[in-house]
């Protein structure tokens, strides 16, 4: 009896896809190096496409010293950089969304890249979906996992919900990642690829009608020798329960103690106790580290959105029916007045 046989035939601009991968990873820099939460996107790219896909690193501002040590530092970032893109233009030396916009489309342009990776940072939040509607695709957000190179997990509903997305669009597959959920550490090095090349990217022809639309006014920031929040292994928050922005201060002297860096939730920020840089939650910060203490916090559940992935969660409240409780591995169930001190006395200091 013979056999049949059926074959089943693959578009040829998918095969193509495939064995073209590669991806551009759009990198925000300060103090002349590489953010944390770039390096975790280039891991995530890696992840996705595979050790002998090329990753390409762009980094842009309006030039200076600063630009030239974030150029060595992107350079042994990550194993998985194969080369990095360097722009230079005054329209660049602040993040605004229009110009970055237009030089991820013009990036895209010559490069023709299968994907575009960026943190889900504020930066990554203002510039991604402007580009990725310049290119006329949609954009996957605050990718928590990766299944395969068009197919990702990401949280809906504050958290209590995983939505898998995958992506049909014929153009570049554009995704931003939560950092926490993608180690900042040294992956597998591309096979074959030894120190990235460091490329020059022309960047005389942005004028788009859009840029100029919006003004860079100033920053504001604060100036401390603590770790950043989105990259500290221990954050100690306060809420609403401190009462004012004084009392913060029993918050700082533990948290110089233990190295740690200081958050706030949304309740503290609307109150004026700290400045919105400190919120942590769904419309703040996600962190990750590995112990989190929450002071003073009653645990609302867009707040448990931006801390669920931390290893050792401890709560201090004297509310014994305080949601915190809930997810907290250690509970102390105190008035926050009489336990910071007692804390503060005797935790020995330790930086980490």
């Amino acid at each position: 009896m013979a056999s049949s046989w059926k074959w089943k035939w693959r578009p040829l601009s998918k095969l193509a896809r495939n064995f073209a991968s590669s991806a551009l990873v759009v990198a925000e820099h300060g103090g002349g190096s590489v953010k944390n939460g770039s390096i975790s996107a280039v891991a995530a790219a890696a992840a996705v496409l595979g050790d002998s896909s090329p990753v390409t690193l762009l980094l842009a501002g309006s030039g200076g010293s600063e630009l030239d040590a974030a150029i060595q530092h992107a350079s042994s970032a990550h194993p998985a950089v194969s080369q990095v893109l360097v722009a230079r233009s005054p329209l660049l030396g602040q993040p605004l969304a229009e110009p970055w916009a237009e030089l991820l489309v013009q990036a895209q342009k010559k490069g023709n890249y299968s994907h575009i990776f960026a943190a889900s940072s504020s930066f990554g939040k203002d510039v991604l979906p402007r580009a990725a509607a310049l290119l006329g695709v949609s954009p996957i957000t605050d990718v928590t996992r990766t299944i395969d190179q068009h197919t990702y997990i990401r949280p809906i509903y504050a958290g209590n919900a995983m939505a898998t997305v995958r992506f049909k669009g014929s153009g570049p597959c554009i995704v931003s990642i939560r950092a926490t959920s993608f180690p900042a550490v040294p992956g597998l090095a591309l096979t074959g690829v030894g120190h990235p090349s460091i490329v020059d990217f022309d960047a005389s022809s942005l004028s788009s009608e859009a840029i100029g639309k919006s003004k860079w006014i100033g920053l504001a920031s604060q100036q401390t020798e603590r770790p950043e929040l989105g990259a500290a292994k221990i954050v100690i928050s306060g809420g609403r329960g401190l009462k004012s922005a004084e009392n913060f201060e029993l918050l700082e002297k533990l948290a110089d103690k233990l190295g740690a860096a200081v958050g706030a939730s949304r309740a503290a920020v609307d109150a004026g106790f700290v400045p919105n840089d400190m919120q942590i939650g769904q419309t703040g910060k996600i962190v990750a580290p590995e112990l989190y203490i929450a002071v003073g916090i009653s645990g609302a559940i867009q707040h448990l959105a931006g801390i669920k992935d931390s290893k050792v969660i401890v709560a201090i409240n004297k509310d014994r029916d305080a949601p915190i409780f809930q997810v907290a591995d250690y509970g102390l169930a105190m008035d926050l007045f009489e336990a910071l001190p007692e804390l503060v006395a005797k935790v020995p200091s330790k930086r980490l």
